[in-house]
């Protein structure tokens, strides 16, 4: 339905609008048939022709008296000028319209459905600028009315055009940028004025302009990349230079191109991850114009003429008659009443990242909400959505006859408002309910009832475009939000941000929205029902992306470790340079001056620090990643950031989420204790016997109709207790009792799914636990068949016969406080038990709540301490379950006692608890104890245990609840059986805070368990005591963390210890934890993957953690390591070399081993059998399994220390000086020969220094070393210009190589083989050799 159109903006609307003729906005007291025809000449002029063309038509429309009353004055000036707009088409309308501003040429296409009232108005706005002509706000004046066409007619075109620019072409009104730090007003199903961020997820680090700045200053940023950047640089300088230019230059390209493209690559991957999160297709709600639609996909709609009286199909071609009766309609009767729709729905598909604020979504079970929302309207079936074609003509059919003898008079918003309210009402469940499961947010698991506002849930959706949502600014808050909904005459007051629903001086149509009316992003949708909700923030506005750290580059401890040691080189270095010249003396001769002749040495000597380094371990790293992404024991594994596999071998603590990374979050009803037996497993069985004969009701002819159902009181049938014993009647009565307590103490609500064409029963609630005990109920015997707020039926699934049947009177809900929830039903012993009477059934108050609290309520009794320690012990979720039975007059009294408190103005809660405490929760009958176990994932148990013996320390950090969390971690024996657990829980005092460090300081060898919201002190004011006690415990377990928390502790930890930390989880709410570790672990989840896109490593399953820890990371890390010792050993050694050689020539700075010679060492002589060490394993993977412990040891970094890289430095010095000397010694100083034996020698060398290092051999070590050894023999005849080709075919060469070498060699050797023998290393003890 068009809005109300005699509203003429001076400010441009913010979307299409409606198209209406002005006359028809005149109200029944002001007609004037002596100013209308004026008006409609001024107002219509250029639209004549076209409405002259419909004349005939519109005069053999079918009349009622209201319209002959109200359209007298238009017919009458219609003599000359036709019907004006009043019978054109309402498109061809908005092009005539669009030429009336072009005279300007302003005009915005995007705002062509409102031109038309720019160009009628505008002069006049521009003159009466303080006249308001809403309909809504004042009503019209024959004056006012005068005056506009007076200016109309006075004004030339040239003032059209200025009013449509200053209307249409502001730019900064129409386009300006939505500011976060502000509230926001969301026009409902409409486009908004404010533009906002787009909805989009983004994992990527880097943008297409900033990628080159950022990595090219990450990897200058260590040093050695840097210092080789200065030599090749140097090299510019012709003073400088030694050999070729590409010998320097070359290896740093290729080290850059390699590092930057393997970021790049990963990058990609985590863009195109993003890019299928951003392309899900979700169901968008389309809200069309009335008047657009015509040429669209609405049905046009018959009138009630004669030729619907007969039964007639024919459309009439034009609709604009009805809209405009329709439109006459709302104005008489003031305020914007309306009796036809706002709009026309359709659906449309949209991407997730083309979602925009104000669009409305069609969420049903299993969507993952894109964005933060409000929901507006719940209901059961799609009929809201798509109207039928005769459900249309009957209501516009409908709208002309109901207001034939109507007055006419001006009524509310409220009254005006009935019919849509009434279809709203009519199309969905009347209660506007949802549920929404929050774990990917916060990792609770219980589900979240949510509820659309009763001002929406009761609108028709074709009305929804004239609400508005205000919002508060974007915020990290995911329990919090205050809000307000609002309903306006018509969709333009909808969107025009300056509307005030208090203006018009009717009642405000407006309701509160706060966090029950939400649904932020990443959260599931949990009900069967179909949910509408408006969108109200986008992207990085969201609640989830705003608790998300932004993602960073992540370096290895490693690469600083290796960073450190060529410091060190290259400090040497410039010693070496420094001592050479210094021995010379620093004099001067022609060609060289001192300084410069360090220089020379330092470019000589620059093999000390390798630059093939980076090269061989980025290259490692990608096998690594790949043996990681093939493992067939990982299953899904994927390597995001190939970047850091090493820090997985150097791991100290693993911060975990709990649900979906620990748990399944799926619950199971593992035990039940009636006080004098237990059952649990198979003994369930006689579990349901129990309970079949308790609830066996004979069937008889008479009762079929209405049968009789069993209460509490109801005895056993005779023939069902008949030969049992007395202490068996006993068991089975108490049996019998508390599972017809569980069976209707509750909050779960039966739902039916069709699932592949049939249909299957399944419960929703906002406890998993309670959905656990009431399908343990249904496989015992009792199955809920149906709930509504009035009452429950239970039937035998056996049968399918109802047994019992309640009606609830009270219910009392669980809270976090309470740890309790309570129900009071009256049981009827019928089926069809007539009207409602407190007197004619049996009134029970049931009651199941934490042992902590219902052991105060029940009776006195000598077991329930007992029994739920012992399933506390077992990990296992304990609820007390509890009954009393109430006299009428006992509950009459409760019950007015509990409506006075209900209306208390202060202490209302304490009031209403205080009374429940009073008559009910007194003197509870104790019918028995649950357990209720959440399942762990696929071998938690001894995954949690190999870690802790691997020496990594675990914590757990969950947003559920401290009870929950408590299970979970003793379940998982996350703690140790009989560890003690130490509670810090709702701390809001300093004193008692430091109270706590001090009693954990005295006893580390507890486990921590503590609140969000006591941590939240603690990192406030106690940040380093806190942390230097918790790293000191074997576990910290964390409940009701925030996001921001988690993160926020795991960075405590790395800054506080200095050490490696792990975080892994599978939600949302895990995002920040894991992006702020050093290495982050990502779940696949049920849910979503949105932790795993994030992450740095992707598993499907957390006990894979264990094998990408124990086995992947401790190779990568070893492998590194000595990878890293190698290279450096290379570069080291001809270092040595080159300096032998100076000394030999006094001291100059001139080259031993010149162009290819050079080249050719870093890269065929010697890269692939160097490489090849990224193969080798001191283990196999069964015993790292069998002793973690081997892992512990890596965490102290005995693989790559000073000790190890100056024993490295030794041995190069060593074989360095022993090469070079004596192939001086036994050849010559300077000369082919002497290059010859040495080069020869150096790199044989270096390839048995392979195999030496190698512990188990892989045969692509054999085809490296062997293939590396044969090219190395067949290039010495293309060597003619470095080398003396004849001596080399000579015996004397030959011997020298393997007299030299063997020397090299040999005690290099023998000092290994001495050291293992006396000091073997942890994997040869467990090999036992």
């Amino acid at each position: 339905m068009p809005p109300s159109n005699s509203y003429h903006q001076a400010e441009p609307p913010d979307s299409p609008v409606d198209e209406s003729d002005s006359d028809l906005e005149i109200d029944l007291e002001e007609l004037d048939p002596h100013t209308l025809p004026g008006h409609e000449q001024a107002g219509s002029r250029s639209l004549l022709p076209q409405a002259q063309a419909r004349g005939a038509a519109e005069q053999r429309a079918p009349r009622i008296a209201l319209r002959t009353l109200r359209m007298g004055g238009l017919r009458r000036g219609a003599k000359r000028n036709g019907y004006g707009e009043l019978g054109r088409s309402r498109d061809g309308g908005d092009e005539d319209a669009e030429a009336l501003l072009r005279d300007g040429d302003a005009h915005d296409p995007r705002y062509s459905d409102g031109s038309a009232r720019a160009g009628d108005d505008a002069p006049l706005l521009i003159q009466h600028g303080d006249e308001r002509t809403s309909t809504g706000k004042r009503r019209r004046s024959f004056t006012g009315d005068s005056l506009r066409n007076l200016s109309l007619r006075r004004l030339p075109a040239f003032v059209f055009g200025a009013a449509a620019d200053q209307g249409y072409d502001n730019n900064e009104e129409l386009e300006r940028e939505d500011d976060p730090s502000s509230s926001r007003q969301v026009a409902v199903g409409s486009s908004q004025s404010t533009r906002f961020p787009p909805n989009i997820i983004s994992n990527a680090k880097y943008t297409a302009w900033g990628f080159l700045p950022i990595t090219l200053y990450n990897e200058f940023s260590f040093f050695f990349n840097m210092y080789f950047l200065l030599v090749a640089l140097s090299q510019a300088i012709p003073a400088l230079r030694i050999g070729y230019l590409t010998t320097y230059i070359a290896p740093l390209a290729f080290v850059l191109v390699i590092t930057l493209g393997k970021e790049a690559f990963d990058d990609i991957g985590r863009r195109r991850r993003d890019n299928e999160a951003n392309s899900e297709e979700y169901t968008v709600v389309k809200f069309e114009e009335p008047e657009r639609n015509l040429g669209s996909s609405r049905p046009m709609k018959k009138l009630k003429s004669a030729h619907a009286r007969k039964g007639s199909k024919r459309f009439i071609p034009e609709r604009d008659r009805l809209s405009d009766i329709q439109e006459e309609e709302e104005q008489t009767e003031g305020q914007g009443a309306r009796k036809g729709p706002s709009s026309y729905v359709s659906e449309i598909s949209k991407k997730s990242r083309d979602l925009k604020v104000g669009d409305v979504l069609k969420l049903t079970k299993g969507h993952r909400v894109p964005a933060d929302v409000i929901i507006l309207k719940c209901f059961s079936h799609e009929s809201s959505v798509h109207k039928t074609h005769d459900e249309s003509i009957a209501e516009d059919a409908a709208l002309l006859l109901d207001h034939a003898d109507e007055p006419g008079q001006g009524s509310s918003d409220t009254a005006g408002a009935t019919d849509a309210t009434d279809q709203g009402a009519a199309e969905g469940s009347a209660t506007g309910e949802t549920f929404i499961r929050t774990d990917q947010l916060d990792g609770e698991t219980d589900w979240k009832l949510r509820l659309a506002s009763p001002l929406s849930q009761n609108l028709a959706t074709e009305e929804l475009v004239r609400l508005r949502v205000t919002a508060g600014r974007p915020d990290r808050k995911v329990n919090e939000f205050a809000g307000t909904l609002e309903l306006l005459p018509s969709r333009q007051d909808a969107i025009n941000s300056a509307a005030d629903p208090h203006d018009d001086g009717s009642p405000s149509k407006a309701a509160p929205l706060s966090i029950d009316n939400t649904a932020w992003a990443n959260t599931v949708i949990a009900s069967q029902a179909t949910t509408l909700a408006v969108i109200i923030y986008t992207g990085p506005q969201t609640r989830s992306a705003l608790s998300t750290s932004p993602s960073r580059s992540k370096t290895g401890l490693l690469e600083y470790e290796i960073n450190s040691l060529t410091k060190i080189l290259c400090f040497l270095t410039l010693a070496i340079s420094i001592i050479l010249v210094a021995l010379e003396g620093f004099g001067n001769t022609q060609d060289n001056v001192w300084y410069v002749k360090i220089m020379r040495f330092l470019v000589l000597f620059s093999t000390i620090v390798p630059i093939s380094l980076r090269v061989n371990l980025d290259m490692g790293k990608s096998v690594y990643s790949w043996f990681i992404q093939r493992d067939p024991g990982i299953p899904g594994a994927v390597v995001r950031t190939s970047t850091i596999p090493e820090d997985l071998g150097r791991i100290e603590y693993l911060l975990s989420d709990k649900t979906g990374t620990l748990t399944q979050n799926e619950m199971e009803m593992k035990k039940i204790h009636v006080g004098t037996v237990s059952y649990a497993n198979d003994a369930m069985d006689e579990v349901a016997a129990y309970v079949k004969q308790g609830f066996h009701i004979a069937t008889s002819a008479d009762s079929s109709s209405n049968p009789t159902l069993a209460t509490p009181s109801s005895s056993y049938s005779a023939a069902a207790s008949a030969g049992a014993t007395r202490t068996r009647r006993e068991i089975g009565s108490r049996v019998r009792d508390v599972v017809l307590a569980l069976a209707l103490c509750h909050n779960v609500t039966p739902t039916a799914e069709e699932i592949d064409g049939h249909v299957e029963n399944s419960y929703q609630a906002s406890s998993p636990d309670e959905i656990a005990i009431v399908r343990w109920s249904e496989s015992v015997g009792l199955r809920l068949a149906h709930r509504d707020r009035k009452g429950m039926v239970l039937e035998s699934p056996e049968t399918g016969r109802p047994v019992v049947k309640v009606r609830i009177l009270d219910i009392f809900p669980f809270t976090s406080e309470g740890k309790r929830m309570g129900i009071v039903v009256q049981f009827l012993d019928k089926l069809h038990p007539g009207a409602p009477n407190l007197e004619n059934g049996e009134i029970w108050f049931y009651q199941k709540g934490a042992d902590t609290v219902m052991g105060s309520i029940v009776s006195a009794n000598d077991w329930l301490d007992e029994e739920t320690a012992n399933m506390a012990r077992e990990g296992l979720r304990t609820l007390v379950v509890g009954r009393k039975r109430l006299s009428v007059k006992e509950y009459q009294e409760f019950s007015a006692k509990y409506r006075d408190a209900s209306l208390a103005i202060n202490s209302r809660d304490a009031g209403m608890q205080a009374v429940v405490s009073q008559y009910l929760e007194r003197d509870l009958e104790l019918l028995g104890v649950t357990g209720v176990e959440d399942k762990l994932q696929k071998d938690v148990k001894p995954s949690l245990e190999l870690l802790r013996n691997a020496g990594i320390k675990i914590w757990m950090l969950t947003g559920d609840k401290v009870e929950t969390a408590r299970c979970v971690a003793v379940s998982s024996k996350l703690v140790a059986r009989g560890q003690y657990i130490h509670e810090i829980s709702k701390l809001r005092r300093k004193d008692a805070a430091q109270e706590g460090l001090d009693f954990l300081r005295s006893k580390t060898d507890s486990c921590l368990l503590i609140d969000g919201e006591s941590l939240s002190l603690f990192l406030t004011h106690f940040r380093r005591e806190f942390i230097s006690v918790a790293v000191l415990l074997p576990t910290v377990v964390a409940c009701r963390c925030s996001p921001t928390q988690k993160a926020e502790v795991a960075r405590l930890i790395k800054e506080y210890t200095k050490k490696r930390v792990c975080c892994i989880g599978d939600g949302g709410n895990d995002v920040s934890m894991i992006q702020a570790a050093d290495v982050g672990v990502g779940i696949v989840g049920k849910e979503g993957r949105q932790a795993s896109l994030a992450a740095d490593f992707s598993i499907e399953q957390f006990h894979h953690l264990t094998k990408l820890l124990v086995w992947h990371g401790r190779n990568s890390y070893k492998r590194s390591a000595k990878l890293a010792q190698f290279v450096i050993h290379r570069g080291l050694i001809i270092a040595v070399c080159q300096t032998m050689y100076s000394i030999a020539l006094n001291f100059r700075p001139e080259g031993l081993y010149k162009d290819w010679l050079m080249v050719g060492y870093a890269t065929v002589y010697t890269a692939a059998p160097v490489l090849s060490l990224v193969l080798d394993k001191d283990v196999d993977e069964n015993l790292t399994n069998l002793y973690p412990e081997l892992y512990k040891e890596l965490t102290e970094g005995r693989s790559l220390s000073y000790r190890t890289f100056f024993v490295w430095v030794f041995v190069s010095i060593y074989q360095g000086c022993l090469i070079q000397g004596l192939s001086q010694v036994l050849t010559e100083v300077d000369g082919p020969r002497m290059v010859a034996v040495s080069y020869t020698v150096l790199v044989l060398n270096e390839l048995l220094m392979v195999a030496i290092e190698i512990t188990t051999w892989h045969w692509v070590m054999v085809v490296s070393i062997v293939g590396t050894f044969l090219m190395f023999v067949g290039s010495i005849p293309f060597l003619g210009g470095y080398f003396d080709l004849e001596f080399i075919l000579t015996i004397g060469f030959l011997w020298r190589v393997v007299a030299i070498g063997a020397i090299s060699l040999i005690p290099t050797y023998a000092g290994k083989l001495i050291q293992r023998t006396m000091k073997p290393p942890s994997y040869r003890k467990v090999q036992g050799i």
